[in-house]
């Protein structure tokens, strides 16, 4: 079995790779400490503050409101404050980013 050594630092193979996840990284430091929404596996949604991840895609959310799968689709109920949750990974079916209120009313109140 051959081994082979890059002896003037990483192959180009290896510089795409490291390209690839620091613009990975850059879009998930981007949603830090934005409103997401989490669809689990079991129904339920949880919405609340993106803190944080690992590589096993375990989310960490603040403030985070739990709300339980209805029977009516037009109504979600009261939900139910968690504060601090983590949610596994495994769990997770989908992931929604709230829009930001400022981006959406940039264009309100001008003069033109």
């Amino acid at each position: 079995m051959a081994t082979t050594f890059e002896k003037n630092g990483p192959s180009t193979h290896e510089q795409c790779d490291m390209s690839i996840l620091s613009q990975t990284r850059q879009k998930l430091e981007g949603l830090l400490n934005k409103n997401m929404r989490i669809r689990m596996t079991d129904g339920r949604t949880l919405v609340g503050l993106f803190l944080c991840t690992d590589r096993d895609c375990n989310i960490i959310l603040g403030s985070a409101q739990e709300f339980l799968k209805s029977t009516d689709t037009f109504s979600q109920g009261e939900p139910r404050v968690l504060g601090l949750a983590m949610i596994p990974g495994h769990h997770v079916v989908s992931i929604e980013v709230e829009a930001d209120i400022l981006e959406d009313t940039q264009g309100f109140g001008r003069n033109h």
